[in-house]
């Protein structure tokens, strides 16, 4: 999918994504080279389940586990009002799940989703899986604050580490509720 591109002050060809409201930088940019292919992907963190960090975490670093999947989330807040991480237990990726594994990730997607958009400061859920740093699953699910209309879209991630850091007393309590929520079946 490409982007129409655009011309900075200087005549820089740049995407047509510059110019959307989310996106959250202004002036002059540069783009990168894109650098040539390598010649072989590098193997991703955790390849091998003995050096899986997620694998080798303990129950007690959750906020919710299960029998299959397990819930975590950052050890501090950030600039979002939540984000956690949906993983199975064993080491498993989105293509090594068993019919019966998507089944659950589905029903548990959906009431995640429903459990942090129920909360007061979030208005919409962003569920993302990026494969390339782990070769666990690990579903992200990140809440956009109520009302900032700018941070809507793909750029979500990139607002996280740019607006100020949500109060943590709050942080806290909604990560109790979101639990409390996975544990009402």
């Amino acid at each position: 999918m490409g982007f129409p591109r655009k011309s900075d002050r200087n005549g820089n060809d740049l995407p047509g994504f510059v110019e959307w409201p989310a996106f959250p930088f202004e002036g002059n940019l540069r783009l990168k080279p894109v650098e040539p292919p390598a010649e072989r992907e590098p193997e991703r963190r955790g390849s091998d389940p003995n050096t899986c960090a997620s694998c080798r975490s303990a129950d007690e670093e959750y906020l919710w586990v299960n029998d299959r999947w397990r819930l975590r989330a950052p050890q501090k807040p950030s600039g979002l009002p939540v984000i956690v991480v949906l993983e199975p237990r064993f080491h498993l990726d989105l293509g090594d799940l068993s019919s019966m594994h998507a089944a659950e990730l589905g029903l548990l997607t959906v009431r995640l989703e429903r459990a942090i958009r129920s909360l007061e400061s979030v208005s919409q859920v962003h569920v993302n899986r990026w494969g390339d740093g782990t070769a666990h699953l690990q579903q992200w699910f990140l809440g956009r604050p109520s009302g900032y209309l700018q941070l809507r879209g793909p750029f979500l991630t990139m607002w996280d580490e740019i607006l100020p850091t949500v109060e943590e007393r709050q942080w806290v309590l909604d990560l109790e509720y979101i639990a409390a929520w996975m544990d009402d079946d």
